[in-house]
């Protein structure tokens, strides 16, 4: 066998040179620039015009009806320079939007559907009238079917907002996207990318999934996407798993089977009736006699029945024990005061000045005055 040569090494080296070069590439052509847009359509792309008239309609309640009425002229303002034209009928509670004959963008029919769509959905035209815009789109998400009892639903909605709609807010600044709660639907307004996101932070709250993880884990990839050296890798090991605890403890049931030992030998015969009787000396007993009995036994079952009832109905009648009155105790004439020592405190304490030193510490303290003096001549 052949030893392979330094060339061979060369030619492979190149390969792998000419292969990494070819992925790096193809990864660039993959990402898209920043700040780069789509070109804008105009009517150079379609000088012919569309063959054929489109229209959409869609229904509105009826507390958006006087919103509508003076926002329309704007609404048709906008949707004039598009080419489209826009009709309210107030009586049947209804917005169309047709397409005319100088329409040149096929698009834009659907632009108009979905803004008259964010419109019935208390959606305000300042917001609705972006979807004209070639770089935002529209998403309604229905969530009114996702829970079945209407207070869990009311509950996971307004977790949704949050407290003075903070947690709203907090998506709105990540995703860039405006997003309206209504009823049933949540209208989200915005980028594509931030769209996918607002869905599944709705979903993810109808699932009984607190959005705050869900946020937790957009800002962390907000700021990994500003590294340029991390955007083509995975960002798997950065974001947080939340696990799902579930602390509901399993429910026992009430009536637990116990195994018996086995045993090879059959379970004892049950006792027949006649057996009973023979017994207890029953069958022995004519049938008046035994007649006799059983009315016996009812009647003393009979009698202890009323005796616990009438028990029962004397309870209401007796009268709770009432608590003993404390008397107040006699002042004992075994501690008696001694006047005569208050007396003589009293006296002593007029004697002493107050702030001034007694008698005879003054006259101590000018004798040894006099003696440092002498000493000091």
């Amino acid at each position: 066998m052949a030893a392979p040569t330094q060339a061979g090494f060369g030619q492979r080296a190149s390969a792998a040179k000419e292969r990494n070069q070819k992925k790096a590439d193809e990864s660039e052509l993959l990402t898209v620039p920043d700040g780069w847009r789509e070109p804008p359509f105009t009517r150079g792309d379609n000088p012919r015009g569309l063959l054929e008239e489109s229209s959409f309609a869609t229904l509105f309640p009826k507390y958006r009806e006087a919103y509508l009425k003076e926002c329309w002229p704007l609404v048709q303002k906008a949707l004039n320079e598009h080419h489209v034209n826009a009709t309210l009928d107030l009586i049947e509670g209804s917005m169309t939007v047709t397409t005319t004959k100088t329409t040149f963008d096929p698009y834009i029919i659907i632009r108009a559907r979905d803004l008259i769509k964010l419109l019935s959905r208390s959606v305000p035209f300042e917001q609705a009238v972006r979807i004209l815009q070639d770089d935002t789109a529209c998403d309604i998400i229905k969530i009114g079917s996702l829970v079945r009892n209407r207070e869990r639903f009311i509950k996971r909605r307004q977790r949704l907002i949050g407290p003075n709609g903070s947690t709203l807010k907090a998506l709105e600044l990540l995703t860039n996207c405006y997003i309206l709660v209504q009823g049933n639907t949540v209208s989200a307004l915005g980028p594509f990318s931030g769209l996918k996101e607002v869905r599944k932070v709705v979903l993810d709250t109808m699932k009984n999934i607190h959005p705050i993880y869900n946020i937790k884990t957009l800002m962390i990839k907000r700021e990994l996407s500003k590294d340029p050296e991390l955007r083509a890798q995975s960002w798997e090991r950065f974001l947080p798993q939340f696990k799902h605890k579930n602390l509901n403890k399993r429910k026992e049931p009430k009536k637990k089977n116990v195994k018996k030992e086995y045993t090879p030998f059959p379970p004892p015969q049950p006792e027949s009736q006649v057996d009973k009787e023979l017994a207890s000396g029953e069958y022995f007993l004519k049938e008046s006699q035994k007649k006799r009995k059983r009315v016996e036994e009812i009647k003393a079952k009979q009698a202890e029945a009323i005796s616990r009832r009438q028990e029962e109905r004397n309870k209401a009648f007796i009268p709770p024990k009432e608590k003993p009155v404390v008397k107040p105790k006699k002042a004992s004439t075994e501690t008696k005061i001694d006047i005569e020592a208050i007396k003589e405190k009293v006296k002593k304490a007029k004697k002493k000045k107050l702030g001034a030193l007694p008698v005879e510490e003054v006259k101590l303290k000018i004798a040894l005055d006099e003696k440092k003096k002498k000493k000091k001549k």
